[in-house]
C-alpha cells in the first residue's frame, strides 16, 4: 500500500538552532510543523512553511501542549476546552503563514506529549477532535489507540503511523524521551519496511505489536537524522505515495 514519510520540522527558537531542515525536506513527503508551543517562533514558522513550499512537501500542523521548557514532552492536566482553545490557537497561526504563500493546511498532529495522552485520554483526544472540526484536515496517530477510535468516530481522517527512530513498549505505546539518541540507520529502514509490508513492529520485550503504516515518521532531532531519513526512504521508495 503507499505511505508517506513525514517530519517534525520548524523546531528552532529565535537564535537556537535544532534539526537540519534544510537538509531533510527534500526527503519527506509532509513536514508537521511546530506551531510556538513546544519550538519554534513565526520566523521559523513562516521559514519553514517556505522551505516546505520550495520542495513541494506538503505541511501540517504540529501543535503540543503549552511547554517551551520540556520541549512539549511533559505531560499536564488540562481540561478540553482549555486544550482545544491552545490548539486553534496554534494551528489557525499556521494556517495563517500557509495562506500566505498560498497553501493549505494538510493534517494536524499533536505532538510529544499531547500525543500520547491523546491516545490514552478521551477528552484530550475529544479536545483533537474538535479543532479537527474547524480545520477539516486528517489527524495523524498510532493504530489499536483510543485516539483512532475517537478520531473516526467524529468523522475525522485517520493517518495511522509508524515511528522509524522510536522504541515501542510490550502493550503497542511509544517510548517517548525528553532526548533522542542517535539510532541505527539499516534497523530503522529495515523496521520501516516490515512495518510497510506487514503493519508490525518487535517491542523492547520482543513481542509482535501492530503499528500504522499509511506513513513513516522520523523526527528532525534525533542526532543522525538526515542518514536515518536517507536510508528510510531509499529502502521504501517503491511503496511512497505520489505527491
Amino acid at each position: 500500500m503507499p505511505t508517506m514519510i513525514n517530519c517534525d520540522m520548524g523546531e528552532s527558537f529565535g537564535l537556537y538552532r535544532m534539526g537540519d531542515d534544510e537538509a531533510l525536506m527534500p526527503l519527506i513527503t509532509a513536514a508537521n510543523v511546530a506551531c510556538g508551543f513546544h519550538a519554534s517562533d513565526f520566523n521559523h514558522m513562516r521559514k519553514t512553511v517556505q522551505l516546505a513550499k520550495k520542495f513541494g512537501v506538503r505541511v501540517g500542523a504540529h501543535p503540543s501542549l503549552p511547554d517551551l521548557q520540556g520541549f512539549g514532552r511533559r505531560e499536564m492536566k488540562i481540561g478540553r476546552e482549555e486544550l482545544a482553545n491552545c490548539l486553534i490557537y496554534q494551528v489557525g497561526a499556521l494556517k495563517g503563514f500557509l495562506e500566505a504563500e498560498g497553501m493549505t493546511l494538510n493534517h494536524i498532529k499533536p505532538h510529544g506529549a499531547l500525543y500520547g495522552m491523546a491516545a490514552r485520554q478521551e477528552p484530550i483526544a475529544q479536545a483533537v477532535a474538535d479543532v479537527a472540526d474547524i480545520f477539516r484536515v486528517p489527524l495523524y496517530g498510532m493504530v489499536d489507540c483510543l485516539h483512532e477510535e475517537v478520531y473516526k468516530a467524529r468523522g475525522h481522517e485517520f493517518v495511522g503511523e509508524y515511528y522509524a527512530d522510536l522504541e515501542y513498549a510490550d502493550d503497542g505505546g511509544l517510548l517517548i524521551t525528553r532526548e533522542h539518541e542517535a539510532v541505527d540507520p539499516k534497523r530503522a529502514a529495515e523496521r520501516s519496511l516490515t512495518a510497510i509490508k506487514e503493519g508490525t513492529t518487535l517491542s523492547v520485550g520482543g513481542k509482535t505489536v501492530r503499528v500504522g503504516n499509511d506513513s513513516i515518521c522520523v523526527h528532525s532531532d534525533t542526532p543522525n537524522a538526515v542518514e536515518v531519513a536517507t536510508l528510510v526512504r531509499e529502502t521504501v521508495k517503491p511503496f511512497l505515495a505520489a505527491a
